[in-house]
């Protein structure tokens, strides 16, 4: 189940834990976050064009069609924000549960299919906007209208949105440091996770390569992200089956092997110290040494 790399990799690792799978069936699960007022967590079967509520009383379809539903997480008044492939656009269900649409568009262009968003401390929001959902099968990407694939900040105080970098390949998970002052973007193609300093006018700078999701002859295509307190990153690789979680200097520590590649990643359960994986066709959990850091709202 594991590879150990460093003994700081066990001490977060709970003694005979074991994986276990608590739903499956699906296409391929994606954008988990824990709901701990309901004490349930939400996930999205992006083909299945279904968003989920698993909880230990069963799995509840929240809305279908969801636009092909990726990535969720919630605002500071604990609504649902959803990136919608189909729809391409970043979405906000209200709490009479109809859905309004925050962003869809760049400077009149449609954005390409938002993929992953966080929510900061002053509302405002961060995500990514790869083209995975224009992408047909033979790699092609149709109707496009952005020639870049951006990460972008949503502001709900004024409606503005606001481009903050252009150069990625693949841009995926992001994730703020704990203090909000640096932000990390998954670049998939390049297999690398890229760390930024936040300025004070909200600008990025100092883009540098903070880990590359490399061990021997394995090679992760990194995806969702999540921090625990104590600042170490775990990041879902995708199709290799692991998540890679690395020290707060951006070391590999240690994998933790899923019978599926890892998509995303979401801390919940009691004092969020479940690991919850979705993985391809099923999601899975696991129980944690290491505490995880909350979801902002």
């Amino acid at each position: 189940m594991t590879t150990l790399i460093t003994p700081a990799f066990e001490k977060l690792m709970m003694p005979g834990a074991k994986i276990d799978a608590i739903a499956g069936g699906f296409e391929f699960t994606e954008g988990p976050v824990w709901n701990n007022e309901k004490q349930h967590l939400v996930f999205s079967d992006i083909h299945g064009d279904t968003l989920y509520a698993w909880s230990e009383k069963g799995c509840d379809v929240i809305r279908r069609p969801s636009g092909q539903a990726n990535g969720n997480t919630y605002d500071l008044k604990g609504r649902l924000i959803t990136c919608e492939h189909r729809n391409r656009r970043v979405s906000r269900t209200l709490e009479d549960g109809a859905v309004e649409t925050l962003a869809d568009n760049y400077q009149g262009k449609k954005l390409n299919s938002p993929n992953d968003v966080i929510c900061s401390s002053t509302g405002d929001l961060y995500f990514t906007d790869p083209p995975y959902g224009l992408m047909q099968p033979d790699g092609s990407i149709e109707n496009g209208e952005l020639d870049f694939f951006g990460v972008y900040r949503f502001s709900p105080r004024n409606g503005s949105l606001t481009l903050l970098i252009d150069d990625f390949i693949r841009p995926n998970g992001l994730l703020l440091s704990r203090d909000e002052s640096q932000l990390f973007i998954a670049d998939t193609e390049l297999l690398h996770i890229r760390l930024f300093d936040i300025t004070e006018d909200g600008t990025l700078r100092n883009g540098r390569i903070f880990a590359e999701l490399k061990y021997e002859n394995m090679e992760g295509r990194p995806d969702g992200m999540k921090m625990d307190t104590a600042g170490n990153l775990y990041v879902a690789g995708g199709v290799v089956g692991s998540v890679w979680v690395f020290d707060p200097a951006g070391n590999l520590i240690g994998l933790i092997e899923f019978p599926e590649g890892p998509a995303n990643l979401a801390w919940g359960g009691e004092e969020l110290r479940t690991l919850f994986v979705t993985a391809r066709t099923s999601v899975y959990r696991l129980p944690m040494n290491a505490a995880g850091v909350p979801v902002t709202g």
